[in-house]
C-alpha cells in the first residue's frame, strides 16, 4: 500500500499526476492519512479546488482509498520526524513513519526526510 498525501489525491483526481507519479501509483492500492480527507474539505470551502468531496464522482473515488486513523502511535512518531511543516502534512508523514507504508508526496520538506519511508 501508498500512502497518498493531499496533493497527490487532488492531481490524481484530475489526471494531473506526473509519469514517475502514475508508475508509483500503478504499482500498489492506495491509502490515506485520515487528515487528508480534513484537508480536502478544507481545500473545497476555501475554493482551492472545485470537486466536492462529498459529492460523486471525487467521494466515490475516495470510498475506493484506505483510511488510515491517527493512532498514539502516529502522534508518537511525530517526535521522531526530521523536518518542521504544517500539522497535517506532519500527521500524514508521522502516519507513514508509524505504519512503514510508504508516502506518495510533492513536498520538498516530506521528501527530503531521512526519516519517512518515501516512494520513489
Amino acid at each position: 500500500m501508498l500512502n497518498l498525501d493531499t496533493h497527490v489525491v487532488v492531481h490524481a483526481f484530475a489526471g494531473t499526476l506526473s509519469a514517475d507519479e502514475r508508475r508509483i501509483l500503478s504499482a500498489d492500492a492506495w491509502g490515506i492519512s485520515a487528515i487528508v480527507l480534513w484537508e480536502l474539505e478544507m481545500l473545497h470551502r476555501l475554493g482551492r479546488i472545485s470537486e466536492d468531496p462529498e459529492l460523486d464522482p471525487f467521494a466515490k473515488a475516495l470510498s475506493q482509498l484506505a483510511i488510515l486513523p491517527i493512532t498514539r502511535e502516529v502522534v508518537r512518531c511525530l517526535r521522531k520526524l526530521d523536518f518542521k511543516s504544517d500539522p497535517a502534512d506532519e500527521l500524514i508523514a508521522a502516519t507513514s513513519l508509524a505504519t512503514g507504508i510508504r508516502l506518495v508526496t510533492r513536498d520538498r520538506k516530506l521528501r527530503a526526510s531521512k526519516v519517512v519511508p518515501l516512494a520513489r
